[in-house]
């Protein structure tokens, strides 16, 4: 569309489970991307859940949030539903879904644009339905391909029938936003998605730390001066794959490693990994508060991402973009034809080595502590990538005319139905012939 059809303005209503204050996942997006709208003149409007990730369960402080605010220029809705204590593929089904039925049957405002945003697949194809049903154009934003992480997973019957929720749903959004190429690829050849597909890079939404005692940030830790830290950081679940770090640490400690593996926040696999045989050599930590999350991200010595084998194209780790705020090497244990891996060969930020390998997670950890210029280019070179390709404005810019464009489209769409039914009645009518006067 040219820049004159492009509306400057206009009311959009995002619809999506996780928002602020959740301080991890997906919620830094879709907040950060309402209050970026907002500041540019739209007028935007959130429907979401009540916090619980990555808990999955609401803490005590945010128990009594307003059902409705004003929060940075935006209009949130909270609504209540069903959350799993211990997340199933079941229970999450049924946790979609709640939030997706009090989605489509609470007021929205007649918007101009509805955003879903996947996770959750459910809540969003549900939501679709009722503004198919108003004709009011779907934009739907792709954070995580669930067919082909229910692939990776290994079952065969849920990836068919999550693969038909998921084509449905993308069939029916005008456009589609993915947050990262290979996603654009794969909903095009292996999903068969024939509706546009933009691409939205994930921003950093942390700043770069200012500077601050790095020593008292590790002593207040109970990190040793001479110890190695290697910080994962984000949820604690099954795509994480954190078997391997636990196995890792239990190598490091057995051999006198200077190597210490932490593991800071939450999740549906935290208890399981802490009752595993070793965890006693990993250090766990609670969710921190974003100042000191910035801090204690700054004190470590490697950050690190780990994946369970088999990922390959369903997900970016949001973590990523935070780690490459704060200069420091980021170790990366992946498979090797994963996302994570393209995205870490094309940021330079560390090494990279297989899934599933905790001996070389070790390996790579003390071969990164012996050589602190090569972390310390790591470091910069990752930094150096999230000002080039990962900044908000960009992303919110971005995402502006990908709606501007679907109610551009879906105006054009109404026109050509009202022209041709114009035609039609035309055609339909019938001819009186007057007789000539004699």
């Amino acid at each position: 569309m040219s820049p004159e059809q492009q509306p400057t303005t206009a009311a959009v209503l995002f619809v999506g489970i996780n928002y602020a204050p959740e301080p991890t996942g997906i919620s830094p997006y879709t907040t950060g991307m309402a209050e970026g709208l907002a500041r540019e003149g739209w007028d935007v409007r959130v429907l979401t859940s009540y916090p619980h990730y990555p808990w999955w369960r609401t803490p005590e402080e945010y128990r009594d949030l307003p059902r409705t605010a004003a929060v940075s220029g935006v209009d949130v809705r909270r609504l209540r539903h069903y959350v799993p204590r211990t997340p199933s593929a079941l229970k999450r089904a049924a946790f979609e879904v709640a939030f997706g039925l009090r989605a489509v049957l609470c007021r929205w405002d007649a918007p101009e644009a509805v955003v879903v945003v996947s996770p959750a697949l459910l809540a969003s194809r549900l939501v679709a339905l009722r503004a198919r049903m108003q004709r009011i154009p779907v934009v739907t934003w792709v954070q995580d391909i669930y067919a082909l992480g229910v692939q990776e997973a290994g079952s065969g019957t849920g990836a068919g029938a999550i693969g038909a929720v998921e084509a449905s749903l993308l069939a029916a959004s005008e456009r589609v936003v993915v947050i990262h190429r290979r996603f654009r690829t794969a909903l095009e050849e292996r999903l068969g998605v024939a509706r546009p597909i933009d691409v939205v890079r994930n921003w950093s939404h942390v700043p770069e730390p200012a500077s601050h005692d790095v020593a008292a940030t590790r002593r207040r830790m109970g990190w040793g001066d001479d110890e190695v830290i290697v910080l994962h950081t984000g949820a604690i679940g099954a795509k994480q794959g954190l078997e391997n770090v636990v196995d890792a640490a239990v190598i490091a400690r057995d051999r006198g490693s200077r190597v210490r593996f932490v593991l800071v926040g939450d999740g549906g696999q935290r208890a399981a990994l802490e009752q595993r045989q070793g965890a006693g050599a990993v250090t766990f930590v609670d969710p921190l508060p974003e100042e000191d999350f910035l801090r204690v991200l700054a004190a470590a010595d490697v950050l690190l991402v780990n994946e369970r084998p088999g990922l390959t194209e369903m997900s970016v780790p949001s973590k990523l973009t935070s780690y490459f705020a704060v200069g420091r090497p980021v170790l990366a244990a992946v498979d090797a034809s994963s996302t994570t891996h393209a995205e870490m060969d094309a940021a330079g930020a560390g090494p990279i080595v297989p899934a599933a390998a905790p001996a070389a997670l070790v390996a790579a950890a003390e071969e990164l502590a012996a050589d602190p210029d090569r972390a310390a280019r790591y470091g910069l070179a990752a930094q150096s990538y999230r000002r080039r390709i990962l900044t908000e404005d960009a992303a919110v810019s971005a995402f502006a005319r990908t709606i501007s464009s679907a109610i551009a489209d879906t105006r054009a769409s109404s026109a050509r139905r009202t022209a041709r039914r114009a035609r039609q009645r035309g055609a339909a009518a019938p001819v009186t012939v007057q007789r000539a006067p004699s």
